[in-house]
């Protein structure tokens, strides 16, 4: 489920750790890595669980108008068009969805003020009123509609993102990277699947739980070496006085690069210098390039970098 990035940057988060408390052993800070992984695959439900949260909440309140002591015409005939949602029904009734729900307990009912929030800004958005009343009602308008719900209304209340990263350290920098993946299972859904619809696995496959785990202990193993490698070419640096994260970034950079054949130099710097700019000072991404153009030069040079396959091999 999570792109190679977020797995990178969640390995950097426990290298990191691991450098700055000093008592633990590699096993236990892996461990802990794929309990971050895990927290990430139960946040992608809990947004999808919001959905179905919101279905429910909009039902309550049919129910509730019809059994007024003196209900409106409204509130006898009302417009049923957001809970017939097609795409709803099939994420509320979707087999791999629930059963995660019921085996984790994932829940929203200590977060009320949530739903009834985004449920409130929903009803109040023109394109929630353009939906109720739009002659269109085929499935792909149902779909766009849900898919423009969670990226302008769902995805835009901050209250949200403070009670996620309350709930849980590990959601602290992640809410709107999985906010996206969820607009993705969405945009993927179809009328021919019914509640069959594929929802992101944990991991994309075999080979992204071995470039994690492989990733992280090839930098760990290695921290000393390519600490010196660094310091060897960024000469004209105080090392002291260079970001911390900087070199742990560098570090699980060259770990990239010499352990992964298949995947090109170019990709991994650049992959290194994008996560630099979220995670370390502004001109990171500058010094990082310079830095790690340097060592990789020299490492080829000395044969410790070899590409494998077509347009790998420099």
């Amino acid at each position: 489920m999570l792109s190679r990035r977020l797995l990178r940057v969640k390995v950097l988060q426990m290298a990191y750790a691991y450098s700055k408390r000093g008592d633990a052993s590699i096993q236990e800070m892996e461990k802990e890595l794929f309990h971050s992984i895990s927290k990430s695959y139960e946040l992608y439900h809990l947004i999808l669980m919001l959905l179905t949260e919101l279905h429910h909440y909009a039902e309550l309140r049919i129910e509730k108008g019809k059994n007024k002591k003196v209900p409106s015409p409204q509130d006898l005939n009302p417009n049923t068009r957001f809970i017939d949602n097609a795409v709803l029904k099939q994420l509320i009734e979707n087999p791999v969805r629930v059963k995660y729900q019921e085996t984790t307990g994932l829940s929203w009912s200590n977060h009320p003020e949530i739903i009834k929030g985004i449920f409130s800004k929903i009803i109040d958005s023109d394109m929630y009123n353009d939906y109720m009343v739009a002659k269109d009602y085929s499935y792909d308008y149902q779909k766009r509609f849900i898919v423009k719900l969670t990226e302008k209304v769902i995805a835009q209340h901050e209250p949200l993102y403070t009670a996620l990263e309350e709930q849980s350290i590990f959601w602290n920098d992640e809410c709107e990277f999985i906010v996206s993946m969820v607009i993705k299972t969405l945009k993927e859904f179809s009328e021919e699947k019914g509640s069959e619809q594929d929802l992101q696995k944990e991991f994309k496959d075999e080979d992204d739980k071995e470039f994690v785990k492989t990733l992280f202990r090839k930098t760990l193993l290695n921290q000393k070496e390519f600490t010196e490698l660094i310091k060897t070419f960024a000469q004209n640096w105080d090392l002291e006085r260079v970001a911390f994260m900087d070199i742990v970034l560098m570090q699980i950079a060259l770990a990239e690069i010499q352990e992964f054949p298949n995947i090109p130099i170019k990709v991994s710097l650049n992959e290194y210098i994008e996560i630099a700019k979220h995670y370390s000072t502004p001109k990171s991404g500058l010094f990082i390039n310079g830095i790690l153009d340097k060592i990789t030069n020299h490492l080829k040079e000395e044969g410790k970098i070899k590409k494998q396959g077509r347009g790998l091999i420099e």
